[in-house]
């Protein structure tokens, strides 16, 4: 007998959102780690909030919310709130009941000083490298780093002489805006919806853009990022992130290597290297110029596993750009910009914890 398409309104609802998750859901290992990361945590969120006044949104359900955003690639903090209404499993990671309220979206505005101010999603990273599922994956001997050009929320109309002599976008509601005859640089202009992006290339004939630059430091076992900061677009922001990167990890008596490509082989890097007792293994750069990399490093086997290895770092980079949402996130300024960059690679790192787990005897 052929059933009829009729609904009528349940009065009372009984769902039990553990159950509505299957046991073998990659998110659940994913989630169970996170709470314990923000559990050791606790003690940074409780300095970084008042004792008295009205309660706040717990910063836990924030952060497991902004980790959400990156996973599923949600475009914007508005639509995040949209989906978390009405999505169960994005209530069961956030830690919401299913008749709880979602928040408004300038709660994260209003909430975000307090976590940067903490320098929250940093100390998370280096909490979840220290958590006991990823330390047996990590090496503490091999590492590689990369930096990557995150454009920023600003549009080259807002590239303006500082000293007002730019001539005015064009009439209508989105004018154009004459650059003929001016020769823009980050010394004569600036944006003026974010006054610190730069006018930035990656290499020769690429497009100029407003940018930022992301880096980031990963182990070379199992390919995950230990490290990763945002900083102002320059020439030598990259050197300068690897070394105060790569410094936290510096042995002492005990020697490690770091791969790097081309764009690291300068004399003045490669000695500060070897000062801190790291062995550069850097793309060699023979382009017009003698390489600061000589046989002494590209003899050994090693060398050459290390170049194999430091691509692997550009995996993380793209998910960020395809999936984590940094390919034109919509934030502004290197401090905002910078935790969600820094919160994103960490995201890349547990998205991919349930497999490295699977894989490992």
């Amino acid at each position: 007998m052929r059933g009829w398409d009729e609904r009528t309104g349940e009065l009372f609802s009984y769902v039990d959102l553990e159950k509505r998750v299957p046991a073998k859901h990659p998110l659940r290992l994913v989630r169970s780690v996170v709470n314990e990361v923000l559990a050791a945590l606790d003690s940074d969120f409780s300095k970084a909030y008042a004792d008295g006044g009205r309660p706040s949104i717990p910063p836990e359900r924030l952060l497991r919310a902004l980790l959400l955003q990156a996973f599923y690639t949600i475009r914007s903090e508005r639509q995040l709130m949209e989906q978390l209404d009405y999505n169960l499993l994005y209530r069961w990671f956030v830690g919401l009941g299913v008749d709880d309220p979602v928040w408004v979206p300038t709660v994260f505005t209003k909430n975000r000083d307090r976590l940067l101010e903490a320098d929250v999603a940093r100390k998370f990273l280096a909490e979840l490298m220290e958590h006991k599922e990823l330390r047996g994956l990590l090496s503490d001997e091999h590492f590689s780093v990369d930096g990557t050009q995150i454009a920023a929320w600003a549009s080259m109309k807002s590239f303006k002489a500082t000293d007002g002599s730019s001539d005015p976008p064009g009439s209508g509601r989105n004018g154009e805006r004459d650059f003929h005859g001016e020769k823009p640089s980050n010394a004569t202009h600036a944006s003026s919806t974010d006054p610190e992006a730069q006018l930035y290339r990656k290499g020769r004939g690429k497009e100029a853009k407003l940018s930022f630059m992301g880096h980031a430091l990963m182990e070379n076992r199992s390919g995950l990022i230990v490290a990763a900061t945002l900083t102002k677009a320059t020439g030598t922001a990259e050197r300068e992130a690897a070394e105060a990167m790569i410094v936290r990890h510096s042995p002492g008596a005990r020697r490690i290597t770091l791969g790097a490509d081309r764009g690291y082989d300068a004399a003045a890097f490669v000695a500060d290297m070897r000062g801190l007792n790291v062995t550069p293994h850097i793309a060699q750069n023979i382009s017009g110029r003698r390489s600061a990399i000589d046989a002494r490093t590209t003899r050994h086997g090693g060398y050459v596993v290390s170049q194999q290895k430091r691509k692997r770092i550009e995996e993380s980079f793209g998910w960020g750009k395809t999936i984590g949402g940094l390919a034109r996130p919509m934030l502004r300024g290197v401090k905002k910009l910078g935790f969600k960059f820094t919160l994103t690679m960490a995201g890349y790192n547990l998205i991919r914890l349930p497999k490295l787990i699977e894989a490992t005897p």
